[in-house]
């Protein structure tokens, strides 16, 4: 037995409602963005993700009228870009604030105090997690790795980097942007708002003074392996065993580099030695009278 459309409470008569629209001025402006953004691409789709940088710098967020455009200029379904749009975390799906404050809660920053920091912050500013405080500043969210575990635990605000943080200083940080007093990241180029970095993500420059000059090297802690690598470093420092004899502390500060006979591990050839199966003893592969 078949049903009609009617009877399973669908109209086939009934119009979609119209797609939502930027006011004309508006899509002007983005049209002539977008133009700019997709010449820069052999293939116009691979535009797509700055143009949600692009639409996000309008709103604050993508919305559905920034996916209807995407799907416009592009000529994709609007299916195709909001699957792109609900993929990544650094597109917005509501309204944010103007300061996104990310806390980094993966393993080293969590167990450094990242888990306190975003529970200090969530107390203090009154909001959970994705959520914004009344004044429109502040958008509080704990994120996944930043890859500055070496300066654990971090806040980012708007990407940019606040390393070595307590809940103290990332207390003062979030008051400091709810005052509108400066607040200058630990590297990199000075904060903006939230808005204003979308757009430098959709890749139009940084226009602000002194902005293409901010930037800043690896630290010291980013350092410390490559300076090792290189016999920089200083020798280790040499821990007694607790109630034995001192040792002598090492003179030599040149960074042995062992043979690849020193340096043998599972992946390397088998080698003429039953030590570690004496009832199945290999020899090396590639012997003479191998058969």
């Amino acid at each position: 037995m078949t049903t009609s459309s009617s009877e399973r409470g669908v109209d086939l008569g009934m119009p979609e409602p119209p797609a939502p629209t930027y006011p004309d001025d508006v899509r002007t402006r983005l049209e002539r963005d977008a133009r700019e953004i997709i010449a820069r691409y052999p293939d116009s789709r691979s535009a797509l993700l700055p143009l949600l940088h692009l639409v996000q710098s309008e709103e604050g967020y993508v919305s559905r009228t920034g996916m209807r455009f995407c799907a416009d200029v592009l000529g994709l379904t609007t299916a195709e870009v909001t699957a792109v749009a609900t993929f990544y975390t650094m597109y917005r799906r509501k309204p944010s604030g103007d300061y996104h404050v990310g806390v980094c809660t993966n393993t080293l920053c969590a167990v450094m105090g990242g888990d306190a920091i975003f529970e200090t912050l969530q107390e203090h500013l009154g909001v959970g997690n994705g959520e914004t405080t009344d004044d429109g500043k502040v958008t509080l969210e704990h994120i996944e790795c930043n890859a500055a575990c070496d300066y654990a635990p971090v806040v980012m605000i708007n990407w940019e980097f606040f390393d070595n943080q307590t809940p103290e200083s990332a207390k003062r940080l979030v008051d400091d942007l709810r005052a509108g007093r400066t607040v200058t990241p630990t590297r990199g180029a000075p904060l903006c708002t939230f808005k204003e970095t979308a757009r430098i993500l959709a890749g139009f420059p940084d226009e602000r003074p002194g902005a293409t000059e901010a930037g800043g090297s690896a630290g010291p802690a980013s350092l410390a392996g490559l300076r090792l690598a290189k016999g920089e470093a200083p020798p280790a420092r040499v821990v007694h065993p607790r109630g034995g004899e001192p040792r002598p502390e090492p003179q030599d500060t040149a960074v042995h580099r062992p043979s690849p006979a020193e340096h043998l591990s599972s992946h390397d050839a088998p080698q003429k030695t039953s030590a570690s199966d004496p009832a199945h003893p290999a020899e090396p592969v590639g012997e003479e009278g191998e058969g």
